[in-house]
């Protein structure tokens, strides 16, 4: 029994063990002094995905990826890097996922084209229809 009662306490605290005890990163909860480099970093940070939480972008996440990846953003801007080269770096690192900004690489032509498809389907068919009913 109480071998049983260890393993469930174990279970249920393993969640609690998942976050680090280290400090959050130096500028991931922190502003750039300088008010146009964190008004580009902010630009950024809203068009890249966290990777944990998938819903959010690291602007807006408290997961800790998202911190650390806040805090490069910053430190890259804060050295003078543009915007358009850490997007492309962190998009080569983990791949076009990352970005809310769509590509427009070949994968992603049918993504492009399916809704142009579909409306000229969709007005083929009213058309087909419209003239049908327009006939004696």
């Amino acid at each position: 029994m109480k071998a049983l009662l260890v393993a469930i306490a174990m279970l249920i605290a393993a969640p609690a063990l998942a976050d680090s005890s280290l400090p959050p990163a130096y500028w991931a909860y922190r502003q750039l002094p300088n008010a146009s480099q964190e008004a580009r970093a902010q630009r950024l940070m809203a068009e890249l995905r966290c990777l944990v939480c998938q819903g959010q972008s690291i602007a807006d996440s408290d997961a800790e990826l998202a911190a650390d990846m806040r805090d490069l953003v910053r430190r890259r801007i804060a050295d003078g890097e543009q915007p358009a080269a850490i997007r492309a770096w962190l998009i080569e690192r983990y791949g076009t996922w990352i970005s809310y900004r769509p590509t427009a690489e070949p994968a992603t032509w049918p993504l492009w084209l399916a809704p142009i498809a579909l409306l000229a389907i969709g007005l083929l068919l009213l058309r087909k229809r419209i003239r049908t009913r327009a006939r004696p």
